[in-house]
């Protein structure tokens, strides 16, 4: 591992310690920061900005969309509370990066991807790096993935004015989403939704955040620009 993928690591740590109060969890888990530290950055960065690679931001990877700041990846990941045995859909796939986090915690990932363009290359970087248990499609995600349904875990990395009851619909019990709600370019805050066994709804909000916005009506939407706003 680089040293500044390393350094990535311990900036990811000191800012969960930070935003504790915020998160309800001071550090992430150690399955986790070892998905972080399996997967690296700089494959998913265009080559015009590998050197900032590791930094705790986001960068743009095209068509207007950006890879996600990998502290709110590891946070949006550590709140899934995922086990080996998970299936996960992920809606925006963007480079590939939080999938192929994901893909290292459980058994499959399903990822929705607006731009047709970044799917392809996506799903084309997976099979070279040998991400094997992750599968996209290009779509508008505001519906899910009915047929790959229910998930484990929902993970949304772009922000929606409200919750989209499709999603919802779509998580076995125990399951959880996690999403950013708020209008576009306006105040957002990234929310936790879990179904218990009875089906039972629970909503909690964790932290503000920068996400480009979810679109429901077939204007093209895309990845994640996530970012703590803390």
């Amino acid at each position: 591992m680089h040293d500044d993928q390393q350094q990535m690591l311990d900036t990811i740590a000191a800012e969960a310690r930070y935003t504790a109060d915020y998160t309800g969890r001071s550090r992430f888990s150690a399955a986790v920061m070892q998905a972080l530290a399996d997967v690296d950055r700089a494959a998913f960065v265009p080559p015009a900005y590998r050197d900032r690679a590791y930094d705790n931001g986001p960068l743009p990877i095209g068509d207007g969309q950006t890879i996600s700041q990998p502290y709110i990846v590891a946070l949006m990941t550590d709140l899934l509370d995922l086990t080996p045995g998970s299936v996960v859909l992920e809606i925006g796939t963007g480079s590939g990066y939080q999938a192929a986090v994901l893909s290292q915690l459980v058994r499959q990932v399903y990822s929705l991807e607006r731009f047709c363009e970044l799917a392809e290359a996506a799903q084309e970087r997976f099979a070279q790096l040998g991400y094997a248990n992750i599968e996209v499609r290009c779509a508008n995600g505001y519906n899910g993935w009915r047929e790959k349904a229910p998930f484990d875990g929902i993970i949304v990395t772009a922000a929606a004015r409200e919750i989209p009851p499709a999603l919802v619909e779509q998580l076995k019990p125990g399951g959880r989403l996690v999403i950013p709600v708020g209008p576009p370019y306006g105040y957002q805050v990234l929310m936790v939704v879990s179904r218990d066994a009875a089906g039972k709804i629970e909503r909690r909000k964790v932290l503000g955040v920068a996400f480009v916005p979810l679109i429901d009506d077939g204007i093209e939407n895309g990845d994640d620009t996530g970012h703590s706003t803390q």
